[in-house]
């Protein structure tokens, strides 16, 4: 664990580029099992490769995964991402989502304390919030967490619906601003197409400045 903070802030060192953290909070419970697990899973990868193609999203990004299935835990942290891989996603156990973004909120509060004492600049961080279920723990108090980051520009959350039984009204508690998104189907590599895409437009920006999304482009692969 000490090696790797000692990475983390080695990391900082080496690029002071302007960072957009970015923390994928996956649904991995029972209900995922088969073919959705599968496609995120690719889904997944290919975001990640397309950061590293991009000659300037690959030193700006950085990408943190805390995944919720049976428990929640973070599963990859912030870090170059010439130096991740991306983890095996296993689907089983039920939907602790409130836990998940709880931590997800703490590594997101961590790196932005990480960036500061090393004087690097960072946009404002965005978190992925994705469910086929509704949450199986109490979400009350890490909502009202999440509403207060996002009311105070300081979070932007994407909360994404996988397939009809997702809860959409549990998932828009997290997010008072953008509508929950339900995926067409398994479309998992187009939103993280256009996930990639977004990361590269934010990285080539200045903080501070107003990003406007592809919104043609998610009505390509999302329903609101």
């Amino acid at each position: 664990m000490q090696d790797d903070y000692l990475l983390r802030q080695e990391d900082l060192a080496e690029n002071p580029t302007t960072r957009v953290p970015v923390c994928l909070v996956l649904d991995v419970s029972g209900s995922m099992d088969g073919a959705p697990i599968a496609e995120l899973q690719a889904g997944v990868k290919m975001f990640f490769d397309a950061i590293r193609d991009d000659e300037v999203a690959q030193y700006a990004a950085e990408i943190c995964i805390v995944t919720f299935g049976g428990t929640a835990q973070k599963v990859l942290d912030f870090s170059s991402i010439g130096r991740q891989d991306v983890p095996p996603l296993v689907a089983s156990g039920m939907t602790p989502m409130g836990h998940a973004v709880g931590i997800a909120l703490d590594l997101l509060e961590a790196r932005k304390a990480d960036y500061q004492r090393a004087g690097v600049d960072y946009f404002q961080p965005w978190m992925v919030l994705m469910t086929d279920g509704e949450p199986t723990d109490d979400i009350e108090e890490v909502a009202t967490r999440v509403s207060n980051l996002i009311n105070q520009r300081k979070l932007t959350v994407f909360p994404i619906a996988i397939g009809e039984a997702a809860n959409v009204q549990s998932l828009a508690r997290f997010s008072p601003k953008l509508p929950p998104l339900r995926l067409q189907g398994l479309r998992f590599n187009e939103f993280f197409d256009w996930l990639s895409r977004s990361v590269s437009q934010a990285s080539a920006s200045t903080p501070g400045d107003e990003i406007k999304l592809d919104v043609k482009g998610i009505e390509a692969w999302a329903t609101i």
